[in-house]
């Protein structure tokens, strides 16, 4: 082939594959190197060097420089390719290990052969070539929708012809779950990946992202474009349901509104988009209780108690809507937790009211009996949130100051009380510690044996009431003691608790 051919083949690929002609030269020159290795018997290394303007190319055969190797009695191991450091420093005084000595030898022709494998080696640099471009092009369009045509089905796996022979590849674990899918289905997607691989899928998409919920609100709602509402998160049950949490930026709009659109046409071109998915559209608030109120709508809540440290809140709720709190399967509660990020407790509000009245009255008499104070003062300490002699023994005295009624002298009475009863019961305590036994009943509880029981005696559980008092986190360092066991162990302890309301 002559030299001008080859400039014609780098040109035809190139412009045909929009291909970078660089990448056409190499791979000639692979080809070139190929077919001159073939002539020779030995393995030897070659090089072939095209003048990119004229086409004529140039052959080289190189020999590797490397050290002494004391192993082989100083010579080197491939003599056809490699060359001792000292001999080619006669040629080349500075020349160092890894370099290469190189002398021109006679070109191979450029023949049928030779362009077979150029053939071979331009298709396959054109190929990562090709793939190397798909994903520089998608590289910046990852988290957008894209969509494309079901072009075949393989083992539950999708893939999508984008136009331009470009695939995408939809994972069976990112398709909602019994959507049909069909050869030939217009389908959209959130674009999650774009990588470069050897071989196989490299633009990945899901179907069950919340980001595609995200993003098709930002499509079908102008207003969330336009940055006048703001979508702050979404969760979602592919195919079955979903809530996503919005704010306005603008006081005049009603964001839920916007996303409803009139008679409902937006949020149900969206639901009509994930397979029937149903959407929930949430208001947003900065008071992270009400947006947990916000986010567990349909349910009506009574109740929320926040616990920062564990993040998370017990959400009370009236005993008929208890099932439509926690949703089909839990399908509510869910959603909600992982839309507002907070661990969600779902309680009975009739049982949360019962077991605060308890402890209010426990509270109640601990302060008349501990405190020797009449129930006037007694109600009022339980009324600010007191629940304990410990909270009034170090409480500080001007929080104690500002409750209505009360003066210092009462004030630093009522703590020094407070330390004398904490005191005498820490004696009390370490007294019985030292000659209490678990109680039979103890000893009885399902799930409970006699080293335990008496491991828990020895720091004064003693009884099934002491037993129910404890948290997890007070038993877990309890020998051979599980999250699992601790918490079924309380909840055994627990139910002579509520034996009364279900008698």
């Amino acid at each position: 082939m002559a030299n001008k051919e080859i400039l014609l083949v780098a040109d035809v690929f190139a412009n045909e594959k929009e291909i970078d002609k660089e990448i056409i030269f190499q791979a000639i020159e692979s080809a070139l190197e190929a077919a001159t290795v073939k002539r020779y018997e030995q393995p030897i290394k070659v090089r072939v060097d095209i003048n990119r303007h004229n086409g004529e190319y140039t052959t080289f055969r190189r020999w590797q420089v490397v050290d002494v190797n004391p192993e082989i009695n100083g010579d080197v191991e491939f003599p056809s390719w490699q060359v001792l450091q000292e001999v080619a420093q006669f040629d080349q005084s500075d020349i160092q290990v890894g370099d290469f000595v190189e002398e021109e030898i006679e070109s191979v022709e450029f023949c049928r052969i030779a362009a077979q494998t150029a053939k071979q080696v331009i298709i396959q640099k054109v190929r990562e070539a090709e793939r190397r471009k798909i994903v520089e092009a998608y590289q910046d369009r990852i988290g957008e929708l894209i969509t494309g045509i079901v072009k075949r089905i393989e083992k539950g796996n999708v893939y999508l012809d984008l136009g331009g022979h470009i695939e995408a590849y939809i994972a069976r674990e990112d398709l909602i779950p019994k959507e049909p899918v069909r050869m030939g289905d217009r389908i959209r997607g959130y674009l999650k990946d774009a990588r470069l691989e050897p071989r196989g899928p490299q633009l990945f998409v899901s179907r069950t992202a919340p980001e595609l919920l995200m993003a098709l609100f930002r499509l079908e709602v102008p207003e969330i474009s336009e940055g006048l509402i703001e979508i702050k998160g979404a969760a979602r049950d592919p195919g079955y349901r979903a809530k996503i949490a919005v704010k306005a930026n603008d006081p005049r709009l009603d964001p839920i509104g916007a996303c409803v659109g009139m008679r409902g046409s937006r949020v149900q071109a969206i639901s009509n988009e994930l397979a029937g998915e149903r959407v929930d559209i949430i208001l947003w608030n900065e008071n992270e209780a009400q947006f947990v109120i916000n986010a567990m709508a349909p349910a009506e809540i009574q109740s929320i108690v926040v616990d920062e440290d564990k993040h998370s809140m017990d959400v009370a709720v009236a005993t008929d809507s208890l099932s439509q709190a926690i949703g089909r399967g839990g399908q509510n509660v869910r959603l909600a937790t992982e839309l507002t990020g907070w661990e969600l407790n779902i309680l009975d509000a009739a049982q949360v009211d019962k077991s605060q009245d308890e402890t209010s009255i426990r509270a109640k008499n601990e302060f008349m009996e501990l405190l020797d104070v009449d129930e006037e003062i007694a109600d009022i300490l339980v009324e600010v949130g007191l629940s304990n002699i410990e909270e009034i023994a170090y409480i500080p005295v001007d929080e104690m100051l500002e409750i209505e009624g009360f003066d210092l002298e009462l004030v630093e009475a009522l703590r020094s009380r407070a330390k004398d009863a904490l005191l005498i019961k820490a004696i009390a305590s370490e007294e019985q510690i030292e000659t209490s036994a678990p109680s039979e009943e103890l000893l009885a509880l399902e799930g409970m044996d006699e080293n335990l029981a008496h491991e828990l005696a020895a720091k004064g559980i003693v009884t099934v009431d002491d037993l129910a008092e404890q948290a997890i986190d007070d038993l877990i360092d309890f020998a051979g003691m599980t999250e699992d066991r601790a918490g079924k162990l309380i909840m055994k302890a627990r139910e002579s608790w509520f034996s009364d309301e279900q008698q």
